[in-house]
């Protein structure tokens, strides 16, 4: 395994993997589409019930991206990985895109079932605030030059955050909330009907596969900006030393 965290091997393989993945996934989200736009509507809900396809896989992949990153984390502090806070700065714009994703669909699905576009839900509430985990975790890379220095600093702060992802899986059974309990991470099995069950698994193996493409894809892109940024510091420590080199000389 830790021949793969060398970043000129993962830009090999990955180079070569990602666009069947990227290809793979096009194909998949196209018939998890076709099959979400086929399940029958909801005997209560009607057709609006069909946002559920893309609102569960988007708050499932939110939590998962998150878990990702406080994965990285780990591997920024504990174990150096060379590539670990490459993974963590490129799952972050993914999860914030997805919980956004959520809290939208989730809203439109909200106004016919209770009437309003918000309410203070603790489901919706612990969704929020890991969106702002999200935005407040690009903005410390951004605040801080030092690469090093951010990385140290976003790790705890998203491990520090994790807190938050139990929370949210567990709101519903917590606290007396608009949302039902869980429906398909049953002990005793999903309570969905198949007909419904089967296009949400494929919508969310299909979304999955998007968001490993992106992932991989902005952890390639990180690690190319890294390699033009330390190409950049060379070339302006050469060309401070031949200018200085050229002082001395004419003095």
């Amino acid at each position: 395994m830790m021949a793969f965290a060398n970043p000129a091997v993962f830009m090999k393989w990955s180079g070569r993997l990602l666009p069947w993945l990227t290809a793979g996934a096009a194909l998949a989200l196209a018939g998890a589409l076709w099959l979400a736009w086929r399940a029958p509507a909801d005997y209560q809900q009607g057709d609006s019930v069909r946002i559920m396809f893309v609102h569960v896989p988007a708050a499932w992949l939110a939590l998962f991206m998150y878990t990702i990153m406080t994965i990285s984390a780990l591997g920024t502090l504990v174990w150096r990985h060379p590539l670990a806070d490459v993974s963590q700065r490129a799952a972050a714009p993914v999860g914030m895109v997805f919980t956004l994703l959520c809290l939208i669909t989730g809203s439109i699905w909200g106004k016919p079932m209770w009437g309003a576009w918000w309410v203070w839900d603790a489901r919706l509430t612990s969704v929020l605030v890991l969106f702002l985990m999200y935005c407040g975790v690009l903005a410390l890379w951004r605040a801080i030059e030092d690469p090093l220095r951010a990385a140290r600093a976003v790790a705890i702060l998203t491990i520090v955050g994790f807190i938050n992802v139990p929370i949210i899986k567990f709101s519903v059974d917590w606290w007396n909330t608009l949302h039902q309990p869980a429906s398909v991470l049953r002990l005793d099995g999903p309570a969905m009907h198949p007909a419904m069950l089967w296009p949400l698994l494929a919508m969310a193996g299909a979304m999955s596969l998007v968001a490993i493409c992106l992932h991989m894809a902005g952890m390639r892109t990180e690690v190319l900006r890294r390699r033009i940024r330390a190409r950049r510091i060379v070339l302006l420590d050469r060309m401070s030393r031949a200018g200085a080199e050229t002082v001395g000389f004419a003095s």
